[in-house]
């Protein structure tokens, strides 16, 4: 710090975020012959729903199979979450033998249930006069709430993501959790990390203001570069990356600099409004940072007529998940998509699964499924090379039997290239080779090669790749009122080779939005006693159609470097939400130009009643409120005083 050209140090504030899935938390449950449990429950996690109810209830784990068809939605709230409603229901039905079901209503579920950890986070930072940052140190508080739940893997995955896009050569991360007196926060798309990039983003536009240039030159000299300045806080190298690639592609095709000048020489003008532009950059490490959870199983069972069924510990919320394990298990035999049926989700038929997080589904369970296709493919192989060769008498050769569909449908055949004329259809040969003893069934299972983390010296390489990205946001803000209008969005990722470009896009439009709320509208408000006040569409305000931008370009990039992974593609769950944070500083951006000698403040979400009382603050700025830190004097979450009752009143007196 001594030898630093220049220093900064603040505070950066953000609130948590309501889930806010469609289904509310729900569970069936319903007694076995036995004394057993059956439960259906709206869960990420049925391996967990299964654990827990047995450690309640005093049963052995193979006394409890808990399934899960689909849920109305998700997003990390029923990853851990959903054990309550299910050993109640549980508890129930162990007592008076007879079925039970519950079902929270939105209200009861916006109360009682864990959101988005609210953080708080002291920063100081050293860098030169060109703005490259030479060292940080981040004291990094969350509300845990009033139990453990995920709050020490939250910030875990938040200290891994608290450099996001950037080289930083020296940095101090401490990550302390703060127990309280709300319900145990969880697991929330992102899982800590959009906390920890907020902050540096944060930091960055404030030394691009302190130095009075454009933020996108400060972030684009401390990006991860290639062959130097590509290694991690906790020694993992980034490869195989496009970070820069994707910013100066960005840049062109968003027209960046030369809106940049139209919007701060609107700002000079404008008496009644404020533009903001910013570019944020994205990197975001996929695999679970407890590397037991790095596995998946599949069981594939091909029937007599040639249709397939395919079962995996994955849970689908919406995401695609079921609709990409189709596509890759009717690729692999080269069959019909239709000829493919993906079956509920069963701890009885797929044990000591991980959850359906991280955003990993696609990878392990994906990966599981093809494992077992592989093995099922290798039986008959070997099966139809001697088929054909006792047909025109050849030697069996299985490196030459060819499995091809030629137009998806239902024309599937399987032949030896050395005689393509003579053909069989998937379905004889499956005939044959069930008529031969062959298997038909198999089961799958994948384990994430290539990661270790070691705790003890804060070293290793927790990620199997990186999913990457960038956003352009451009603002406009009412003086006035402080009412925010989200103009125009540009997003550029590199999610590898798309299994399904139609999920991807999906995906990626959908966890932007879902940002978008968190960083603009979603604001939780609650009672100084802890009870939350926003409990209900009525007064917590999720994105509608209008708050989407006019315009919204969403592309990808062609990245030839990613050669690993299934089907080389890369996970596209979360890490669309943290381009959000364009949108964020987009109003920094806004509200700095409003007086060049003064560093705005904002808390996250950026409401119209935070930026109206910005802007108020800088329009009554003075000397005396330079010498004092205000945001460290705050509370992460928004807390309202509420007027006492007159029972109350005449208590106290």
């Amino acid at each position: 710090w001594s030898e630093a050209e220049h220093t900064l140090k603040g505070t950066f504030i953000c609130n948590g975020q309501e889930q806010f899935y469609l289904e509310s938390q729900a569970a069936l449950a319903w007694p076995g012959e036995h004394g057993e449990i059956q439960i259906h429950s709206s869960s990420q996690n049925p391996t967990e729903i299964q654990e827990v109810i047995a450690e309640a209830l005093g049963l052995g784990f193979n006394e409890v199979v808990c399934v899960c068809k689909r849920m109305g939605g998700a997003f990390g709230g029923k990853e851990t979450q959903a054990v309550i409603p299910a050993v109640m229901v549980a508890l129930v039905v162990a007592k008076t033998k007879r079925p039970a079901r519950i079902a929270y209503t939105k209200d009861e579920d916006m109360r009682s249930t864990g959101k988005r950890h609210p953080y708080k986070i002291h920063y100081k930072v050293a860098f030169t006069a060109d703005g490259k940052i030479t060292g940080v140190k981040f004291d990094i508080f969350s509300n845990g709430g009033a139990g453990a739940d995920l709050s020490t893997a939250i910030m875990e995955r938040t200290l891994f993501h608290s450099e996001n896009a950037y080289f930083i050569p020296n940095l101090i991360f401490n990550g302390t959790i703060c127990k309280t007196n709300f319900p145990p926060n969880t697991a929330f798309r992102g899982f800590g990390g959009p906390q920890g990039m907020a902050n540096i983003e944060n930091v960055i536009q404030e030394i691009a203001i302190f130095l009075k240039k454009d933020a996108l030159e400060i972030r684009r000299l401390n990006c991860y570069s290639h062959d130097e300045r590509n290694v991690t806080p906790y020694g993992q190298i980034v490869r195989n990356h496009l970070l820069p690639e994707i910013i100066d592609q960005l840049v062109e095709t968003s027209g960046y600099r030369q809106r940049l000048t139209e919007v701060e020489d609107f700002n000079r003008q404008s008496e009644t409004h404020l533009r903001g532009l910013a570019l944020t950059p994205m990197k975001f490490g996929i695999s679970f940072t407890t590397k037991f959870l790095n596995q998946g199983n599949a069981l594939v069972n091909i029937y007599k007529d040639g249709t397939v069924q395919v079962s995996t510990g994955g849970t689908e919320m919406g995401q695609g998940l079921n609709t990409k394990i189709r596509q890759l298990v009717a690729d692999e035999f080269s069959i019909s998509y239709d000829d493919v049926r993906m079956m509920i989700t069963s701890t009885e038929k797929n044990n000591n699964t991980p959850p359906t997080a991280a955003s990993a589904g696609t990878d392990l369970n994906g990966f599981a499924a093809v494992n077992a296709c592989r093995k099922i493919r290798k039986n008959l192989t070997k099966f139809a090379s001697s088929y054909f060769a006792a047909k025109r008498g050849l030697d069996p050769a299985p490196e030459h039997i060819c499995f091809e569909n030629r137009d998806s449908g239902n024309n599937s055949s399987v032949f030896d290239d050395r005689n393509p004329e003579n053909r069989l259809t998937f379905r004889e040969l499956v005939k044959l080779a069930f008529m031969d003893r062959v298997s038909l069934g198999e089961r799958g299972f994948y384990s994430t090669p290539e990661i270790n983390f070691n705790r003890d010296t804060e070293k290793g390489e927790p990620f199997f790749y990186y999913t990457t990205g960038a956003a352009v946001s451009e603002v406009l803000i009412d003086r006035f009122t402080g009412h925010l209008k989200l103009e125009r969005s540009d997003l550029l990722l590199d999610i590898g080779e798309s299994i399904n470009p139609g999920i991807d896009r999906g995906q990626i439009v959908g966890g932007f939005i879902q940002g978008v709320g968190w960083v603009t509208n979603e604001d939780l408000r609650y009672s100084e006693k802890g009870e939350l006040l926003t409990y209900s569409p009525t007064t917590y305000k999720i994105p509608n159609i209008q708050d989407l931008p006019e315009i919204f370009n969403v592309d990808t990039i062609h990245n030839p470097h990613h050669q690993i992974n299934i089907r080389r593609s890369k996970a596209v769950g979360e890490p669309p939400l943290m381009l959000c944070l364009s949108v964020w500083i987009a109003v920094k951006h806004a509200l700095s130009c409003v007086r060049n000698d003064v560093c705005p403040r904002l808390n996250l979400p950026a409401t119209g009643e935070e930026i109206l009382l910005r802007l108020t603050e800088l329009n009554d700025y003075s000397k005396e409120h330079r010498t004092i830190d205000f945001s460290a004097l705050e509370s992460e979450v928004s807390l309202v005083v509420l007027p006492s009752s007159s029972a109350e009143t005449k208590a106290t007196v």
